[in-house]
């Protein structure tokens, strides 16, 4: 008898990793969508928000992006009155970014949101599945400590 199709594929972990992760993401994606947000512009208003004031290059590497899209984001945060990028006080070749109260209004709602999305995601797991899944996402993603 012969298996079901892509059974070896579909039982590894990589695989349902991989799944579990695209479907997270689509949910988060639909919900900051729904803020006027892309993810990635998501997460470098979040970076921004951590770091600032911060040099677009160390924020580039921070949330490991290439310079240019990097620019490219932040000239559409700053469009939006998201950010803004001033001399770095340090290096005046440089532009330091750092968030405008609109800005953190609008994170606040997204890190809402993207939360609530996660937690459509995990709904099928009870508190202490969430809490022992949590754990193991991080011990075996090596973001531990």
């Amino acid at each position: 008898m012969a298996e079901a199709p892509l059974l070896a594929i579909r039982t590894l972990p990589s695989w349902l990793l991989g799944r579990a992760a695209a479907r997270g993401r689509a949910l988060v994606a639909a919900a900051l969508a729904e803020e006027g947000m892309k993810m990635w512009h998501h997460v470098v208003l979040s970076a921004v928000r951590d770091l600032a004031p911060v040099a677009q290059a160390d924020l580039g590497r921070s949330v490991g992006l290439d310079p240019k899209d990097v620019v490219g984001i932040l000239n559409d945060l700053q469009s939006a009155g998201l950010v803004v990028r001033t001399p770095d006080p340090t290096d005046r070749r440089k532009n330091a970014v750092s968030l405008t109260p609109d800005g953190a209004r609008l994170l606040t709602r997204c890190e809402k949101a993207a939360r609530a999305a996660n937690d459509d995601l995990l709904a099928p797991l009870s508190e202490a599945e969430r809490a022992q899944f949590m754990g193991l996402l991080t011990r075996i993603s090596g973001t531990d400590g």
